[in-house]
C-alpha cells in the first residue's frame, strides 16, 4: 500500500502536477485584470514569492490579487499572525520590485 502511494506520488509529479503546485501566485497574477501581468513577469512574481514566503502564505497572498480588501483587512488586523504575514508580504513585494522590475 505505502508502495503504491509513493508511486502515485511520483507519477502526479512526472504527469506535472508538482510543477503547477506551488504557482498560485503566477496563477493568481496571470488572471489579474493587470495591464503589466506578462508571463515572464508573472513567472518572476512567483519564483520570488517561493523564496519569500510559507506555501500558506502564498495562498493567502494569491487571493488578494482578486481581492485587495483582503490585503488592507490584513495589514489593519491586531492578530499577531497576521502581523507577521504583512511583514513577509512587504519583504516579498520589495523583493519583486528589485528582482522582476
Amino acid at each position: 500500500m505505502k508502495n503504491s502511494i509513493i508511486l502515485l506520488s511520483l507519477g502526479l509529479c512526472l504527469a506535472g502536477a508538482c510543477a503547477n503546485a506551488g504557482g498560485v501566485v503566477e496563477r493568481a497574477c496571470r488572471e489579474s485584470e493587470r495591464t503589466a501581468a506578462s508571463d515572464r513577469l508573472c513567472s518572476c512574481i512567483q519564483n520570488v514569492a517561493q523564496k519569500t514566503l510559507s506555501f500558506s502564505e502564498r495562498r493567502k497572498v494569491a487571493k488578494w490579487f482578486r481581492d485587495p480588501h483582503r490585503a488592507q483587512e490584513t495589514r489593519q488586523s491586531d492578530r499577531a499572525r497576521d502581523e507577521v504575514l504583512w511583514k513577509n508580504y512587504k519583504k516579498f513585494g520589495d523583493t519583486a520590485r528589485r528582482t522582476c522590475g
